[in-house]
This record gives C-alpha cells, sequence and structure tokens, in this order.
C-alpha cells in the first residue's frame, strides 16, 4: 500500500503509455512528465504569492489580501483567491512598449527568462522515481541553463531604452556573476564527495539513518556551511530581499523591467519565483536528502510529499528573511560575495577533502572540520567588519 501510494503517478503514466503504439511512447511519456510539473509549480506560484503577502502583512503589523476568496469553498473572505484578479489584471491589461525600444528584444527577453527556468525543473528529483531527465551531468545542466537568464536580464535592459532599466540590468548581472561562483563551489562539495553529477546519485548518497538521525550532507560540518552559502546565493540569485538590489524602487524604479507591464512583466514575476522554486529544489537535493524521510518511523509518507514539503518551509524562511532584513547597499552586496562568501566557500572545499579522507577517525573529523570552518569564518567577518564605525542605532519620532 505504501509504495503504490508514493509510485501513484509513475504508475498512472506507464498505465496511460499502455495505451499507445510503441513509436509514441516517448513523445507522450515527454509531454506526461512536463505538464504535470509545469501544472505544480505553476499553481504554487500562485499560492505562494498570497501567503507571502499575507505574511508580510503580518510581520509588518498590516493587512494582507483580506477579500477576494475562492469561489465556492469556505475560504471566502481570507483573501486566498487574490491571485485570479490579478492574474486576469496580467493578460487584458494594456502592453506599453516605449517608442525606442528594440521591440523584437524587448518581446523575447521575459521568454528568454522563463524558458531555461523551466527547463532546470527536468533534472531535479521531485520523488522516487520522478525525474523527467535523469543523466550524468544532471547538476552541470542545470547551471548551464541556469545561467541564460543572466541574457535576459541584459536583454530586457537594453531593449528597454532606459537610463534606470539599463542600470538595473547591470546590476542584475554584476549580482547574478557574483554570487553564482559561491553558489556553483558550494555545490561542488557534494559533487566530490558523492563522484557524481547526476541528481539521483546524489539523493541516494544521502538513503539511510545513523542513530536515528537522516544521513543528509546538511548533517556534517562541511555540509551545513555549504548548505548556508548555498541558501545566501540563492537569494541573491533569485534577487530576493535583503539582495533584490536589481529593483530598488527608491533608486531605479523597477529595475530592468520597468518599461514592461501586462503579461510580459507578469511573465517576469513567474520567471523569478519559478526560478526561486528550482534553485531551492536543488539546495534540497544537494543538502537536504532530496525526497528522502526526516525520520525512520515517517518513511511511510510518499517521497514526493517530503521534497514538496522541505520546499514550502525553506519558501517560508525566504518569506520570513524578507519581511525581516533591510536592503543592503549594492557595494556591501559586491563586498560581501567577493571578501567573504568565495573564501569561504573554497575553504569549503578543502574541509569536504579533509572530510573524506579522514572518514573512520570518529569524532576527530567533525572536531578537526569544524575547526576548519569556525577560524577562516571569524577571520574573515572580522575583516569585513575592519574600519566600519558601527554605533549603536537609536530610533526617534520625526520633529
Amino acid at each position: 500500500m505504501v509504495e503504490s501510494l508514493d509510485q501513484l503517478f509513475v504508475n498512472l503514466k506507464h498505465w496511460a503509455l499502455g495505451f499507445l503504439p510503441e513509436a509514441l511512447q516517448p513523445l507522450v511519456s515527454a509531454v506526461l512528465s512536463i505538464v504535470p510539473l509545469v501544472a505544480v509549480f505553476g499553481g504554487l506560484f500562485a499560492i505562494v504569492t498570497i501567503f507571502e503577502r499575507k505574511g508580510l502583512g503580518r510581520i509588518q503589523n498590516r493587512y494582507g489580501p483580506n477579500r477576494v476568496g475562492i469561489p465556492f469553498t469556505d475560504i471566502r473572505l481570507a483573501g486566498f483567491g487574490q491571485f485570479i484578479p490579478d492574474g486576469i489584471k496580467a493578460l487584458i491589461k494594456e502592453d506599453v512598449v516605449p517608442r525606442a525600444a528594440d521591440k523584437v528584444v524587448h518581446f523575447l527577453a521575459p521568454v528568454v527568462l522563463l524558458i531555461p527556468v523551466l527547463l532546470t525543473y527536468a533534472v531535479l528529483p521531485i520523488g522516487r522515481n520522478m525525474t523527467v531527465v535523469d543523466f550524468d551531468a544532471g547538476v552541470l545542466f542545470f547551471f548551464s541553463v541556469g545561467a541564460a537568464v543572466e541574457i535576459s536580464v541584459f536583454m530586457a535592459g537594453w531593449s528597454s531604452r532606459n537610463k534606470y532599466s539599463l542600470l538595473g540590468a547591470m546590476r542584475g548581472i554584476a549580482q547574478m556573476i557574483s554570487y553564482e561562483i559561491p553558489l556553483i563551489l558550494s555545490a561542488v562539495t557534494v559533487i566530490m564527495l558523492v563522484g557524481s553529477l547526476k541528481t539521483s546519485d546524489i539523493v541516494a548518497a544521502q538513503a539511510g539513518f545513523t542513530a536515528g538521525l537522516p544521513n543528509w550532507f546538511v548533517l556534517t560540518p562541511w555540509g551545513f556551511a555549504g548548505f548556508v552559502m548555498f541558501l545566501i546565493a540563492a537569494l541573491a540569485e533569485s534577487n530576493r530581499a535583503p539582495f533584490d538590489l536589481p529593483e530598488a524602487e527608491s533608486e531605479l524604479i523597477a529595475g530592468y523591467f520597468t518599461e514592461y507591464s501586462g503579461f510580459k512583466f507578469a511573465l517576469f514575476f513567474l520567471g523569478e519565483y519559478l526560478g526561486m522554486f528550482a534553485i531551492i529544489g536543488l539546495g534540497i537535493t544537494l543538502f537536504l536528502g532530496g525526497w528522502h524521510a526526516p525520520f525512520p518511523f515517517l518513511t511511510w509518507v510518499p517521497s514526493y510529499v517530503w521534497f514538496m514539503t522541505k520546499l514550502l518551509a525553506i519558501v517560508f524562511f525566504f518569506i520570513w528573511v524578507r519581511g525581516t532584513l533591510p536592503r543592503l547597499r549594492m557595494d556591501q552586496l559586491m563586498s560581501f560575495a567577493w571578501k567573504f562568501m568565495i573564501p569561504m566557500a573554497l575553504i569549503n572545499l578543502v574541509v569536504a577533502a579533509v572530510w573524506h579522507f579522514m572518514a573512520g577517525t570518529g569524532a576527530a573529523r567533525w572536531v578537526v572540520c569544524a575547526l576548519l570552518i569556525a577560524g577562516p569564518y571569524v577571520l574573515l567577518g572580522r575583516g569585513l567588519m575592519e574600519n566600519k564605525h558601527l554605533g549603536k542605532r537609536t530610533y526617534r519620532f520625526a520633529d
């Protein structure tokens, strides 16, 4: 019963393919894998926007959406149907294009953003036997395809013929390139120890339990450090607060998509959220055991439920961070990436190698690896804070 529930969607797909000629099965199999992914994560995008607005309202002591309910349900006036009029407005709103804009590139930019983001889902193991394309270079494919997002950001800023859009695009590209380095380096530690770029192999390497705890990489010194750096870099790559410099409204209005409206703006909005889900999904695969359960007595829960639960937990953490931390300055953003994140990621590579070669030494390698991470963390942190002269911040009402 447990196995059949876990493999429900896989078995349904194979059952449907059994009615088709053998020549059509590969094409239909791809469609049956892709369409549900797009539908599920597209629906998740709509729901998360509501949770984010309501969550930020709670954090900031104000009302979130609280009027539009979901038809034919008991959720009448809770605001959880707000995404419906928002979507309708985006579809019917006038598409305004600047007179001097490069209209072809202006049109293609949101499409170029969305397509690579959707392709990254092909290598994410959503559940047991639930990877669309499970090939040997899955992690490499994820990062290679995801790099195309920077091209779309430049296309949007340059084609708009607007200085604010162009400055926003330059900021966005500088930020993405800077934080892509620690993002990839933190993933390399996992690849080194697993010895494979295949996402299913990485998940399989974290199977099982030791003393009642899962064998997830995040529960090791190098894995915890790598996971924290991966999360920080993921926030920056997704343009999430406190790293939302490309669209700092007080300086650059809406950044590289200032001159976008209607459905094109909605595509940028959708692409950013889907990109955030994808990069969180990769972090779950690399450090949090993928679809594996956290405790032995919970292995009866379907694997895809665990993957989505972990994803939602990190999404809510991102919402909490957005409602809590103020936006950084551009110099702080770049300094943090190049003077702290990248050196720490390189050091973590060495720590992962030490962990591997000290296998079998018991608690000794925990102590050694923890000290190898803590020492540079303190030294680099002090280096960043030198000559800052930060005093106690006081708040008062304006006269």
